[in-house]
C-alpha cells in the first residue's frame, strides 16, 4: 500500500506492506486523514518518530470479517494502551506507559491507505457526518478534555492564546459550554470565522483584556509555539489558570518566578472524549468547513505537507 513514512532524511511517498491487525484489532480503511500541528512537529523531531505520519482520520473498517463494526465508517482514538495496567483499568489508556499513539510513538499512522487500531479505540460515525467533518473528531475531543479536567471553566472568563485550527476550535467548543471566551492572534482572516459565534478576538496582546483588566482568570495556550507558555503566564491574574495544550519539537528558556510569585496552576491537556465531540458534530454545533484550506490525494502527502507550513493555513486534507 501507499503512504507517507517519516525517516531519517524526512517524509517521503513509499509502498510498504498492508498492516494486519492483531486480535483485538480492526483494519480501518482510510477514508481521509487531517495534516496536524503535531505532524509537522514530528517532522521537526519531536518525539524523534519513525514511521507512518498522521493521526487525524476517518475510515471505513475493512477486517477482520466477524468484526462488528465491518464496513460502518468510524474515528479513532489515538492512544493504544497495554489493557492490563492500573490505568488502562480506569480509561486512561493515554498514560500507559506501555502505551503505543498512532503516527505519533511505536505505531504507523494514518498519512496511508490503511491503518490498524483496537477496536476499542473505535467509534461508529452517524450518516449526519460527513468525513470532511468527522476528520476534525479527534481535535475536537481534545477541546472536550480541557472541560472534562476543569469544569468550572465554563463559568469563567477565558482567553485562548493561538488562532490555528486548536485555538478556534477550543474557543467555539468553551463558547458553546457558557464560558465567557476571547482569542488571541494573529491572523485576521482566521479569527473572523469567530463572529458568528460572538467570541471577540485581538491580534495585540495589550488589546486583550477582560472585564476585570489585561488579564484573564483563566488562560488557554494553544499557539503550537514554544514561547506560547510565557505569552500565557504574562496574561493570567494571580491565583489564575493556565491551561497547556500544545507540543512543539523545540525547546523554550523559561522564567518560572511569575508563576510562583502569582500561585499560577499550570495545567497540561491533549487528548480528549470522543462522544461530545461526535456529538457537537452530529448537531452542528461545532462547524469545520471554514477550517479546510486545503484538499490533496496522498499521492501529493509531500506537497500536502507544505501547503500546511505556510502561514494562514488551517487545516489540510489527505485522501488515499
Amino acid at each position: 500500500m501507499l503512504a507517507c513514512v517519516l525517516e531519517e532524511n524526512g517524509p517521503s511517498l513509499k509502498e510498504i506492506a498492508r498492516p494486519e491487525p492483531l486480535a483485538d484489532e480492526a483494519l480501518v480503511r482510510v477514508r481521509l486523514a487531517g495534516i496536524c500541528a503535531t505532524d509537522l512537529e514530528l517532522i521537526r523531531g519531536y518525539m524523534n518518530f519513525r514511521g507512518v505520519l498522521g493521526h487525524e482520520f476517518v475510515g471505513e473498517v475493512a477486517g477482520p470479517e466477524a468484526h462488528p463494526l465491518l464496513g460502518r465508517r468510524v474515528v479513532g482514538e489515538i492512544n493504544c494502551g497495554c489493557g492490563s495496567c492500573a490505568w488502562c483499568a480506569r480509561g486512561m489508556e493515554r498514560h500507559c506507559p506501555g502505551r503505543s499513539v498512532l503516527g505519533i510513538l511505536d505505531r504507523h499512522g494514518v498519512f496511508a491507505e490503511y491503518t490498524c487500531l483496537p477496536s476499542r479505540n473505535l467509534h461508529p460515525v452517524s450518516d449526519a457526518v460527513e468525513d470532511e467533518a468527522a476528520v476534525f473528531c479527534e481535535p475536537l475531543a481534545a477541546c472536550f478534555e480541557v472541560i472534562e479536567q476543569f469544569p468550572e471553566i465554563v463559568e469563567r472568563e477565558v482567553l485562548v492564546i493561538g488562532d490555528g485550527r486548536l485555538g478556534l476550535l477550543q474557543a467555539r467548543v468553551l463558547r458553546a459550554a457558557g464560558a465567557r471566551v476571547g482569542l488571541l492572534g494573529r491572523h485576521r482572516e482566521k479569527m473572523a470565522l469567530l463572529a458568528p459565534y460572538e467570541i471577540p478576538a485581538w491580534s495585540e496582546p495589550a488589546q486583550a483584556a477582560c472585564s476585570g483588566g489585561e488579564k484573564w482568570p483563566v488562560v488557554i495556550e494553544a499557539t503550537g509555539a514554544a514561547e506560547g507558555f510565557s505569552l500565557a503566564v504574562s496574561k493570567t491574574k494571580p491565583r489564575g489558570v493556565v491551561v497547556l495544550k500544545s507540543t512543539v519539537a523545540s525547546e523554550a528558556r523559561l522564567n518560572l518566578s511569575s508563576v510562583v510569585v502569582d500561585e499560577i496552576t499550570v495545567l497540561g491537556s491533549r487528548c480528549g472524549p470522543f462522544e461530545p465531540a461526535i456529538q457537537a458534530l452530529e448537531t452542528g454545533a461545532v462547524r469545520t468547513s471554514l477550517m479546510i484550506h486545503g484538499r490533496y490525494s496522498l499521492q501529493n502527502a509531500p506537497e500536502a505537507l507544505e501547503k500546511a507550513r505556510e502561514k494562514g493555513i488551517i487545516k489540510v486534507l489527505l485522501r488515499p
